[in-house]
């Protein structure tokens, strides 16, 4: 058993666990510590559809009962249904717009200095949508309408860059359409579990040659460190949520970025997509 790869395994799994569902884009942050790590081949791809399984369930665990009672009330209750038909609303642009782009985006955008941009880029417009004044209409996510959904699945599509985060575009997507930042927050969360779960299962079947029996224990590994930081991140960031606004999360971005195109450029890191 090799430790080292372990160990590169642990800390990409909670590097995904924490990243996934706040702010800071996932993507992005995976992308560099690959890259700092040297583990950013494609069976370091593959790695990053397992963690990223782990991170998904994660979030159906905290909201279990919540799923159970939509899945079970689907045939008979309203509420159930409406739910359902939102996330699909919300999921198919990312989908359709993936389908179209996705290869082309890979191939030109998921290099660090083009994700650092995004950061940066990213955590501007947040500070400009939490400086906007917010009326709210909408304070619950059972409350999301389907015309709101759809409006919430083109901000996620933003996402499609890496460096931009998939739940920060739904969130403050959400912010700029009326929601609560409880209601946009939530939905971003359930909105990722059909959008992470076919997206990994699609990339499990394309890269399935690269899946070695000799790679479970570093798979395994990276899988429960992304569920346990997952966890601990999403119950965080509901309890921060309730007091504060995310422009914490634009300084961050701010910093993270600048600190890659400085690095970069500077020849203190040689960044190997850069």
């Amino acid at each position: 058993m090799d430790l080292i790869l372990l160990f590169k395994a642990v800390i990409l799994g909670i590097v995904e666990g924490l990243t996934e569902f706040l702010p800071v884009s996932s993507t992005g942050h995976l992308i560099l510590v690959g890259d700092l790590l040297h583990f950013n081949d494609e069976k370091g791809k593959l790695f990053e559809v397992v963690i990223q399984v782990g991170a998904i369930l994660a979030v159906c665990w905290e909201y279990r009962v919540k799923i159970a009672a939509v899945i079970g009330g689907l045939p008979a209750q309203p509420e159930a249904r409406r739910f359902a038909t939102n996330l699909i609303i919300a999921f198919l642009p990312l989908a359709v717009l993936g389908l179209l782009f996705g290869n082309v985006i890979k191939a030109t955008l998921f290099k660090p200095v083009p994700v650092a941009l995004a950061f940066i880029i990213g955590a501007f417009v947040i500070i400009w949508a939490e400086r906007r004044k917010h009326r709210i209409r909408i304070l619950e996510v059972d409350d999301v309408l389907p015309l709101d959904a759809l409006k919430l699945g083109f901000a996620q599509a933003f996402a499609l860059i890496p460096g931009t985060s998939r739940s920060g575009a739904t969130i403050i997507g959400g912010l700029l359409f009326g929601l609560s930042r409880k209601a946009a927050t939530e939905f971003s969360f359930f909105l990722a579990i059909p959008t992470l779960i076919v997206a990994s299962v699609y990339d499990l079947y394309k890269h399935r040659d690269l899946l070695d029996n000799a790679d479970l224990p570093m798979f395994g590994a990276g899988f429960i460190a992304a569920f346990i930081s997952a966890f601990i991140a999403v119950r965080a960031l509901l309890r921060y949520i309730s007091r504060h606004d995310f422009i914490a999360f634009a300084g961050y971005r701010i910093v993270f970025g600048l600190v890659v195109l400085v690095t970069a450029y500077a020849g203190m890191v040689q960044w190997t997509n850069a």
